[in-house]
C-alpha cells in the first residue's frame, strides 16, 4: 500500500507559487480514472486558478485563507447536464431529474475527488478538503455559472505545502469496520472506540477553551449544531430543487 494514503494530512498553509507544468494535468487525469456508476462519469471538475474568482470562492468558503493561498481550487460537481444533453442528441429520453440521480452523480464526484487528492499528494503537493461546498452550494453555483442538473458537492485546494502538521487522529479500525453484517454499538464499545480521541492533549485543551465537559458537546453545541444542520439542509434542498433534481413523482 502506498505510504501516501496512510500519511495523508490536511494542509492549510501554502507556498505562493504555481504548480510545475504537467502536475495539474496528471491530477485531473487520475481523477477521471475513478470508479463511476455505469461508466457514465456523471460529474464535472471546475478548475479555478484565477485570483478574482478564487477570492469569490474564499468568501463562499467562510473566508478560509487556504483558498486564497493555494494556487488551484477544484470544485467537484454532480453533473447530469452533460449526460442528459448527450441522451437527447441521440434520440434517448433522459430521466435524471430526481434525487436518486443526484445521489448517483454526487457519489461519482466524490470518488473522483479522492483520486485527485491522492494523485496530488503523490506529486508532493498538499490538499485540503472543503466541506463548505455543500453548505454554500447556492453561492458557488452563481460564482461558477453552473447550469441545471449541476450541483457542487466537494472542493479541494491544491498547492505546495508551507507546513507539515502532524497526522490527524483517527478512530481505531475496529471502530468503523463491521464483519459480515452491521453490529450495533453498546456503551462499552463506544467508550473503547472514542477513548484515545477523548484522551488526546489537544482534546483536553479544546475542552478548556470551549468550557465544555465532553468533546461530543463541542461537536453538537459549537461546530455542527442542530440549528445549523437544519438551516443548511433546507438551503441545500432548495438548491436541488433549483437545479432540477427534485422531480420525484411520475
Amino acid at each position: 500500500m502506498s505510504d501516501t494514503i496512510l500519511n495523508h494530512r490536511s494542509i492549510r498553509k501554502f507556498e505562493p507559487r504555481p504548480l510545475q507544468p504537467g502536475m495539474l494535468d496528471r491530477i485531473l487525469s487520475a481523477a477521471t480514472r475513478a470508479s463511476t456508476t455505469g461508466n457514465m462519469q456523471v460529474y464535472s471538475i471546475i478548475v479555478t486558478t484565477d485570483e478574482e474568482i478564487r477570492r469569490q470562492l474564499w468568501e463562499a468558503h467562510f473566508k478560509q485563507d487556504m483558498v486564497l493561498e493555494a494556487p488551484v481550487h477544484l470544485t467537484f460537481c454532480a453533473d447530469f447536464n452533460r449526460f442528459s444533453s448527450w441522451c437527447k442528441l441521440r434520440n434517448a429520453d433522459p430521466g435524471y431529474d430526481n434525487f436518486l440521480s443526484f445521489l448517483t452523480a454526487a457519489i461519482d464526484a466524490v470518488l473522483a475527488s479522492q483520486n485527485a487528492a491522492l494523485a496530488a499528494e503523490e506529486e508532493g503537493l498538499g490538499i485540503c478538503y472543503l466541506g463548505t461546498a455543500t453548505w454554500m452550494a447556492a453561492r458557488m453555483i452563481d460564482i461558477l455559472n453552473l447550469p441545471k442538473l449541476v450541483v457542487p458537492v466537494a472542493s479541494l485546494v491544491v498547492g505546495y505545502p508551507a507546513e507539515n502538521p502532524p497526522l490527524t487522529d483517527r478512530l481505531p479500525v475496529d471502530g468503523v469496520v463491521h464483519r459480515e453484517v452491521y453490529k450495533d454499538y453498546d456503551e462499552p464499545g463506544i467508550n473503547h472506540i472514542y477513548l484515545e480521541k477523548e484522551s488526546l492533549p489537544d482534546t483536553l485543551e479544546l475542552l478548556k477553551i470551549n468550557q465544555t465537559e465532553t468533546l461530543a458537546q463541542i461537536f453538537t453545541g459549537k461546530r455542527y449544531t442542530r440549528k445549523d444542520n437544519r438551516f443548511f439542509s433546507r438551503a441545500f434542498l432548495e438548491v436541488l430543487e433549483r437545479q432540477g433534481f427534485m422531480i420525484n413523482n411520475d
